[in-house]
């Protein structure tokens, strides 16, 4: 059986040498092989030029493949797995083409599994706990209202003017920006065209509490099914989004109103341009530490009163371990795969595992990764 590990970008390192040092059988794909070798060339020779006919020539049953590629290579190197009776792991969120696999996934018993690395992944972990926490207290009702928020971001741990510095090309995170978002608040259903039509501020009971800008991203509402709530459950509040340092808003206002001119070649022109400019000037320098906070809460109310609220909060920074990002993205992908390895997760397209057993070793993994990882309770 063999580990076919496809790309060594910069949030791909820490868990492929998570699984090489632990002894499993590791082959890594990248299109540059040099840059495969600088990243894992001390620990293992198994490196190869990535290219799909030559890993399909490779690709054994009961092989596993995982793809931190770029997101258009997921569904065809998972397309490939079912075609050879291999499993198949990817840190990205599950497209409705690779949901579409399902059925020929569990007709042969097969594991896709996919975000499961930071966001998507830890959080989805986060509020697995926490619901599972919540319905097994004393407080639980089916009849209380419910609010969820989920806000997840990379920041520079030192701040600069522009509120935010790169660790690889700026322009997907400008192409987010033009994406629409659904959540729920105040009971219904809020649709938002861009970001910055939707932002607020929020206070995170960190250590030393600090209040951050975030906004809603993607489309909040399906995770409601994802993460079990119950169908009888009043939803009050429903959000997933992005958490970014006080006065983003302020330093980023003239990329928006530009962004919101932009269309056409001649748009995705200018968005190169943008991105390009933006990592001359605001790039990680070399050693710089990045930031991860992700702060997840549950809170449920009877007759407007809070009867059960709690936040698990983490906090990760750059050190001798390399970024925070990375660790962050990549030991979640590795545990997944041993996990898919030990028949721990079932066949068929999934996310981030939600059985309590998975959940409790895989946050407690993450609590070696981050510097604080906490559950507050916020009654108490």
């Amino acid at each position: 059986m063999t580990i076919h590990w496809c790309g060594t970008g910069l949030s791909a390192i820490p868990g492929l040498r998570r699984l090489i040092e632990a002894g499993h059988d590791v082959t890594v794909w990248n299109r540059s092989v040099d840059k495969a070798k600088a990243a894992v060339g001390d620990l293992t020779e198994a490196i190869k030029a990535f290219d799909r006919d030559a890993l399909a020539g490779d690709l054994k049953a009961g092989d596993l493949v995982v793809s931190m590629l770029p997101g258009e290579w997921h569904v065809p190197l998972a397309e490939l797995c079912l075609e050879k009776g291999a499993d198949f792991v990817s840190s990205s969120y599950i497209a409705p083409e690779m949901r579409a696999l399902d059925a020929a996934a569990r007709e042969k018993g097969l594991c896709v599994v996919n975000e499961i690395g930071l966001d998507p992944g830890i959080d989805h972990l986060m509020a697995h706990h926490l619901v599972a926490e919540y319905r097994a207290s004393d407080a639980y009702d089916a009849g209380n209202d419910i609010s969820f928020i989920s806000y997840c971001g990379g920041i520079p741990k030192h701040p600069n003017p522009f509120r935010y510095k790169f660790s690889w090309s700026p322009l997907g995170v400008l192409k987010a920006l033009r994406s629409p978002s659904r959540s729920i608040r105040d009971y219904s259903e809020l649709n938002v065209a861009r970001p910055w039509d939707a932002i607020s501020s929020y206070s995170a009971p960190l250590p030393s509490p600090e209040t951050f800008e975030v906004y809603p991203n993607r489309d909040s509402l399906p995770f409601i099914e994802d993460y079990r709530f119950d169908p009888a459950w009043p939803v009050k509040q429903f959000v997933r989004g992005t958490l970014r340092l006080n006065g983003w808003t302020e330093a980023w206002g003239d990329v928006f109103a530009e962004i919101e001119t932009l269309s056409g070649p001649e748009g995705e022109a200018r968005l190169k341009e943008m991105s390009d400019t933006f990592w001359d000037e605001n790039a990680y320098d070399e050693g710089e530490p990045d930031r991860v906070v992700l702060c997840v809460g549950l809170k449920a109310e009877k007759a407007g009163v809070p009867v059960w609220h709690k936040t698990y909060v983490m906090d990760a920074w750059g050190d001798a371990r390399g970024t925070a990002m990375a660790r962050l993205v990549s030991v979640p992908v590795s545990l997944a795969v041993e996990a898919v390895l030990n028949r721990e997760i079932p066949a068929g397209v999934t996310p981030a595992p939600h059985d309590p057993k998975l959940v409790s070793r895989f946050l407690a993994e993450v609590d070696r990764l981050a510097q604080h990882l906490q559950v507050v309770d916020h009654l108490a």
